[in-house]
């Protein structure tokens, strides 16, 4: 098949933080298939000609299938059209992108993977602090905050979520947040371990909120807005 597909990480949003390969394959892009939080300012860079195709998904609203995107992918490469799929933060971080290069494969379309800022470092930069802190946070974890029905996932590792040494970075949680917390205070996880929600990341709605993990689900039901966010918990947030 002559078309090929590139998938793109466009950020957090700022188009200031795209590396210099996503913003190449955008402008030469003849077809861009982009996400809800892919697009705005970003979409700025393809070409007049471009076909730009909403394929974007959020929770509670009407969303393409993710069968009819895989399709979409492979049609538009079969045309021999240089196809961008343009996805938020980084397109390896809870964005389906294998199903999508499953469905390349299958169909002997070449693809690329430009990797980019992925939101939760975005955030961490925005609050002024590390993810990782030298003999307190020595590591960092990534969890989704809802599964494929919109719930918190029951099959989390709690032991591992709770740990005090350890950053927890909680994607697509502000809905789950309050059963998350119940059981990372069953788990072990002390309420006053500091929390920040991280809302809008990088965009002129950036909302930073600070507090706790026995206080956060109260902030985020007081404060948050409708716009993607993220959770972060452990030790780096100490300093205020």
């Amino acid at each position: 098949m002559s078309g090929f597909v590139s998938f793109v990480s466009s950020g957090p949003g700022d188009p200031e933080l795209l590396t210099l390969r996503a913003a190449d394959r955008i402008r030469a892009a003849e077809v861009i298939l982009f996400d809800d939080l892919a697009s705005g300012p970003i979409l700025a860079l393809a070409a007049a000609g471009a076909d730009l195709v909403g394929v974007g998904k959020r929770a509670g609203r009407p969303s393409a299938r993710q069968d009819h995107v895989n399709r979409l992918l492979v049609d538009y490469a079969a045309t021999g059209a240089r196809v961008v799929r343009l996805k938020s933060g980084d397109c390896g971080m809870f964005g389906r992108l294998e199903e999508e290069i499953i469905a390349c494969r299958a169909a002997g379309v070449g693809f690329e993977i430009v990797p980019g800022v992925t939101s939760a470092m975005a955030a961490a930069a925005a609050a002024g602090i590390p993810l990782t802190r030298r003999l307190t946070a020595r590591r960092v974890q990534f969890v989704t905050g809802h599964d494929v029905t919109g719930a918190l996932p029951e099959d989390l590792n709690l032991d591992a979520l709770a740990d005090l040494t350890a950053t927890t970075v909680v994607f697509m949680g502000k809905r789950t947040f309050a059963e998350l917390a119940r059981r990372l205070q069953g788990a072990g996880l002390p309420p006053d371990t500091p929390a920040l929600l991280a809302e809008s990341v990088s965009t002129p709605a950036q909302k930073l909120v600070r507090g706790t993990l026995g206080s956060m689900a109260a902030l985020i039901a007081a404060e948050a807005g409708d716009g993607p966010a993220l959770i972060l918990l452990g030790p780096l947030l100490d300093d205020r």
